[in-house]
């Protein structure tokens, strides 16, 4: 299954000229809305599934049990069993809609996971957590490890974000995008996710900006995971989205059927 964040963007579009096959949004935009675009998605045979941005699984604030309690109905409402969010912090007193990294370090593997399983409990449910980008960090673990035992630990699923490896491995070394795959119990791996990403000359680094077409070494790993693991692919493009063709020979370059 290759699928496509969906986009207010496309509010307008004849969705069924898109060639996705799932469709995913951030469950904070759709709790207290009308969901009859996305009704209308799932009624013509393509699943809808959430990420969500506000989970803020790497701060210390309480979670926000009534806000998971209303995923959890938006879940209900859309038949899906698929929500994940993101391993690191999103804002304590305030919600900042940015992501801030959390050390790798052990004492955050056990932190962290403890936040996930009151998560879990609450839904009653797997949470799939994703791998963000990072532009400084400090610990004792790599990246690749600090996720693994996290997932292990909380006993949740991971959501492997391919794009986010390729950035972070270009601005930080580290594991290139074959031996960060390599650590992972890819079991667990509910989802892929591959975007694009940009140079930007001010800072020197890679920056995670889901405005460019899939770089190539991603996308081959994607097809790669898809192919021999059945993992569904997502494609991001949530800056500067293009017009529907664009996106539809995106979606066709993730198919399996591609050259690897």
């Amino acid at each position: 299954m290759i699928g496509l964040v969906y986009r207010r963007e496309m509010s307008d579009w004849d969705m069924s000229a898109v060639q996705a096959d799932f469709f995913e949004v951030a469950p904070e935009n759709w709790v207290h809305r009308d969901r009859t675009p996305l009704h209308q998605l799932i009624a013509s045979g393509r699943p809808v599934h959430l990420h969500g941005v506000s989970l803020n699984l790497g701060g210390s604030s309480p979670i926000d049990l009534d806000f998971l309690r209303a995923v959890r109905e938006l879940m209900a409402d859309l038949n899906t069993t698929v929500y994940s969010d993101h391993l690191a912090a999103s804002g304590d007193a305030h919600q900042l809609y940015d992501l801030f990294p959390i050390p790798f370090t052990r004492a955050e593997v056990r932190r962290v996971s403890d936040r996930i399983r009151q998560v879990q409990d609450v839904l009653g449910q797997r949470l799939s957590v994703e791998n963000t980008t990072w532009y400084t960090n400090i610990g004792e673990l790599s990246e690749a490890d600090f996720l693994a035992q996290v997932a292990e630990r909380a006993d949740c699923g991971i959501l492997l974000d391919l794009n986010n490896v390729t950035v972070n491995h270009q601005n930080h070394g580290g594991h290139d995008l074959a031996a960060f795959v390599q650590h992972i119990d890819l079991a667990r791996v509910s989802d892929l996710h591959v975007a694009g990403h940009e140079w930007d000359e001010r800072f020197g680094l890679y920056i995670d900006t889901h405005s460019q077409p899939v770089a190539p070494g991603t996308a081959a790993m994607a097809r790669q995971l898809n192919q021999t693991h059945g993992i569904p692919i997502l494609l991001e493009w949530d800056n500067d989205v293009p017009g529907m063709d664009v996106l539809n020979r995106e979606l066709a370059c993730l198919r399996p059927s591609m050259t690897l």
